[in-house]
């Protein structure tokens, strides 16, 4: 087994806790040569055999108004969620068709269910799950699998770089007279789900299940908040979902205030 990691004491913490089997593999998924690069490395040490599986699992969470957020900014979100998927995918897919292997993306209920200012985070996941479904049917010819995994508020490091990264901090009194109480209101709203977030292992099972099991599903909801809000999301219409997000976000009426 593989687990890619983007720095050096990174892989030093795997090796040092996981199993031998275990090996890390320095990997910058954003980069064409690193990925190369770590195709050739698994390539030498399967020693021609196949590849039983690749998982998509690297993200970043980027939250500002869509009228506000840097193009540049809007850019990497989309380049690291849903585009180095399809490059890695690419990479290996050579390797996975000899072992008819499978490919898990791990994507978000916000790639099924959007939230205001999140925007470019949703927008980064709902590419995801389209990606996830024309290669899911694509690779039926060859009987090889791709599931979703869609997991709601998991307890990950990336809850602490939202915290770090608070565009309200920084943005211009104009876009501040715009969006300032709305924005904060969901800052707070996101410190709630936090404390409500489930352990990470919820996620692990989805993806060995997909990974491994004889009839796999196409779609995994992790999490209660991801279930209920996919059900909303199915029975709901548009405006009645946008007044529940709006409401359990606490973000009043539509006019806003710094």
């Amino acid at each position: 087994m593989f687990a890619g990691v983007r720095k050096q004491p990174d892989a030093d913490a795997i090796t040092a806790l996981a199993s031998s089997n275990l090996l890390p593999l320095l990997l910058d998924v954003t980069s064409t040569e690193s990925i190369a690069r770590a195709t050739r490395t698994v390539d030498v040490a399967l020693e021609g055999a196949g590849l039983a599986g690749v998982v998509n699992n690297a993200g970043v969470s980027v939250d500002v108004p869509l009228e506000c957020v840097d193009l540049a900014t809007l850019r990497h979100q989309v380049e690291v969620n849903a585009i180095a998927p399809v490059a890695v995918t690419q990479a290996f897919l050579p390797l996975l068709r000899r072992a008819r292997g499978r490919v898990v993306n791990v994507s978000s209920i916000n790639g099924r269910v959007a939230s205001p200012f999140s925007g470019p985070y949703c927008m980064s996941k709902f590419a995801l799950e389209a990606f996830t479904d024309c290669l899911r049917q694509e690779l039926a010819p060859w009987r090889m699998h791709v599931a979703a995994v869609e997991p709601g508020a998991i307890d990950t490091a990336m809850w602490d770089k939202g915290r770090e990264d608070d565009w309200s901090a920084v943005a211009s009194t104009q876009n501040l007279d715009l969006y300032g109480r709305p924005y904060r209101a969901f800052r707070e709203f996101s410190e709630r789900i936090a404390a409500q977030s489930i352990p990470c292992d919820a996620v692990s099972r989805a993806i060995f299940h997909a990974l491994t099991a004889t009839t796999p599903r196409t779609r995994y909801l992790v999490g209660t908040d991801a279930r209920v809000y996919a059900r909303l999301a199915q029975v709901c219409p548009d405006r009645v979902l946008d007044w529940i997000a709006r409401k359990m976000m606490g973000l009043g009426s539509l006019r806003s205030e710094r």
